[in-house]
């Protein structure tokens, strides 16, 4: 079973660390990787980092687990996904050290990160919010290397396409909320949200309201045995014929308040189904559906010339912005490793000149090791980044990171609405194309048949 886990550490920092960095357990330390710190001075890092924090929180790092189900996936992807989930769950910000455990029947992530970010130097806050953030970005991993994922609700992990489908509606529940969505919004009373769902082969029973009416409505589509419930335990909290009916009231008040509906925001109804063939009524008023549908996207649409044109200009927008983000990711995570160890070299120097300076110079060290310490591998990390340490400024640096910061928003909120837009665009050109019966075709296929011809 695929799974992630979280636990703070609240003391012996040193000893979680050495413990996933156990040789034996990570082939010889091959799978051994970090940010901003050493795994041999980790802790020492985090105690750095921690010092300067003003928030007196007892957690001094928290340590993430991921495991992947048995056979699924080998040691170097493992590892890559580790890695690539603390990037996405710490943005840079954090310190840590990443392991893959090799010894076990299935193989899994150790994370183990400082409680403080090197930026502000705020305390990290564990919550049942970051807790889901980390499992949906772990799930995002999952999918993108077609591993198990996380069901919600404690589901057995399953394949993502597996997955997939359940949440596309080849489950027959997720179809019968489908169904009642839909009904709902082309109600305009709740017996009429129970003649179209009669009109969809759905048996429905308990849906009077009174003292002598069964308590919940139940819905059995012909092809199933039992009826289902609804009730908040079997479909939600949404699916009671209180909450149904309430539903189609609300939206009947709004309609009341917004006179011009945005029919260019809805897909055209597919009439396809036998169920639509089978009730002249239903299919009639798909009709008239479709056709104000096609009708206000053709005109806002103009041309279907301007509207491709429009589509391919925003896709580029989408992926211009998007990429733009990601190189400001990669930047700001640079950034902040070096502002860290800029902080560092700083702060330690005195120690590094006493050092040099001092009659006993082993008893001094062994005195302000820490401090020592942190000053060589800082000193070392800025020179191999070609960082010039006369005149080093960590506030213009500090200044640098918070102008990418603002841009990184900016250029997201830009690209979110693009995307927005774009699915607007789509979504319009698939109505008209479906109410004019034209076929959508492969631009690359039409390129190699092309092509095909002119060698004939």
């Amino acid at each position: 079973m695929a799974y992630t886990k979280i636990h703070a550490i609240k003391a012996t920092v040193d000893k979680a660390i050495e413990y996933i960095c156990n040789p034996d357990k990570t082939d010889e330390q091959i799978y051994v990787s970090s940010y901003a710190c050493a795994p041999e001075t980790a802790a020492i890092d985090f105690k750095y980092t921690l010092d300067h924090c003003r928030e007196n929180s007892p957690n001094k790092a928290y340590h993430l687990i991921q495991a992947f189900a048995p056979g699924e996936v080998g040691y170097e992807e493992a590892h890559r996904i580790g890695k690539e989930l603390a990037d996405r769950v710490l943005e840079g910000k954090y310190s840590y050290v990443v392991t893959t455990h090799i010894d076990k029947g299935h193989i899994h992530n150790h994370i183990i990160f400082c409680a403080a970010d090197n930026i502000e130097y705020n305390k990290y806050h564990d919550c049942t919010q970051t807790y889901h953030r980390i499992r949906h970005l772990s799930d995002e991993l999952r999918k993108e290397h077609n591993l198990s994922v996380i069901i919600p609700g404690g589901e057995r992990g399953k394949k993502y396409k597996e997955w997939q489908s359940d949440q596309n509606g080849s489950t027959w529940k997720t179809q019968l909320r489908r169904d009642i969505n839909f009904c709902i919004k082309a109600a305009s009373t709740y017996e009429e949200f129970l003649l179209l769902m009669r009109a969809k082969d759905y048996e429905i029973k308990g849906e009077t309201f009174g003292e002598d009416a069964a308590k919940y409505i139940s819905f059995r589509p012909l092809d199933k045995e039992r009826f289902v419930r609804g009730s908040a335990r079997s479909l939600g909290k949404e699916y009671t014929k209180e909450r149904i009916r309430e539903h189609i009231e609300k939206k009947r008040e709004r309609k009341a308040v917004i006179p011009k509906k945005d029919y260019s925001a809805r897909r055209l109804i597919d009439t396809s189904d036998e169920k639509f063939q089978n009730s002249p009524g239903l299919q009639q008023w798909a009709a008239i559906e479709n056709l104000k549908i096609a009708a206000q996207s053709y005109n806002e649409a103009g041309s279907l010339s301007d509207l491709e044109n429009k589509i391919t200009v925003k896709t580029e927008a989408v992926k211009s912005a998007r990429q733009s983000v990601v190189e400001l990711e990669h930047h700001m995570k640079d950034l902040a490793e070096i502002i860290k160890y800029a902080e560092q070299y700083k702060d330690n120097r005195s120690y590094h000149i006493a050092y040099k300076k001092a009659k006993n110079p082993d008893a001094y060290f062994r005195r302000y090791e820490s401090q020592i310490i942190l000053y060589d591998g800082a000193r070392r990390v800025l020179e191999q980044a070609g960082i010039k340490l006369k005149g080093l400024n960590v506030d213009k640096l500090r200044a640098e990171y918070q102008a990418l910061e603002t841009q990184k928003k900016e250029l997201t909120a830009t690209y979110k609405n693009y995307e927005k837009e774009v699915q607007d665009l789509k979504r319009k050109q698939e109505n008209l194309d479906r109410f004019l019966g034209r076929t959508q075709t492969d631009p690359v296929q039409d390129q190699q048949a092309k092509n095909k011809n002119h060698s004939l």
